[in-house]
């Protein structure tokens, strides 16, 4: 899916009915879907347990808690990407204790082409964050190969006797003659050589 085509799932964590209705006028559904809304920190937590998000927007204060360390929490463990709009008096001491752990801020009063701004760069974040999420899984998928292979040479080894490039060897060439991967062969090896 290219860039453009991205739909993004949205979280918007406002007790502020004006601030939600006009947030949501700028989230069109072709972009943006599904955007859900939680009037406190605890129906977002709820939420987020739920189900993830690309974007969590935070409008602070919130009747239960101003939304700090749910902003830094989201932006820590999840794949999301958060932003949080507080009063531009408390602006500067919010940004330096969220800005570290990749926390978007603004401060408000603001316009609705600055919240379109804002967007983009919540689109430009997720789409980076997606490109580290594919690379993760990637490396994550060649570690359980690996610890496959070594697996099965060593069940061929102890079984078969065989030295550990022989064993290796054995693997490679068994995946070749049955065009299967590596992974696919010690998975059979290990089956058949596993009590």
């Amino acid at each position: 899916m290219s860039f453009k085509e991205q739909v993004y799932s949205v979280l918007l964590v406002s007790a502020a009915e004006n601030f939600n209705n006009s947030l949501i006028s700028l989230l069109p559904d072709s972009k943006y879907g599904p955007v859900h809304i939680a009037g406190d920190i605890s129906s977002a937590k709820r939420k987020v347990a739920e189900r993830s998000y690309d974007f969590v927007i935070i409008n602070a204060p919130l009747p239960d808690d101003i939304g700090c360390r749910f902003a830094i929490d989201i932006s820590s463990s999840k794949s999301s990407v958060a932003m949080i709009l507080v009063r531009s008096d408390v602006y500067e001491e919010i940004h330096c204790r969220v800005s570290g752990h990749g926390v978007f801020t603004l401060p408000k009063p603001t316009s609705k082409s600055t919240l379109v701004q804002a967007l983009f760069w919540l689109e430009s974040a997720r789409g980076r964050l997606y490109k580290f999420e594919k690379k993760t899984l990637s490396i994550e998928e060649k570690m359980e190969e690996i610890r496959l292979v070594n697996r099965a040479k060593w069940l061929l080894i102890s079984e078969l006797k065989m030295d550990e490039e022989n064993a290796h060897r054995y693997i490679e060439k068994q995946a070749m003659s049955r065009s299967i991967t590596k992974k696919e062969m010690s998975q059979i090896i290990i089956k058949t050589y596993s009590q």
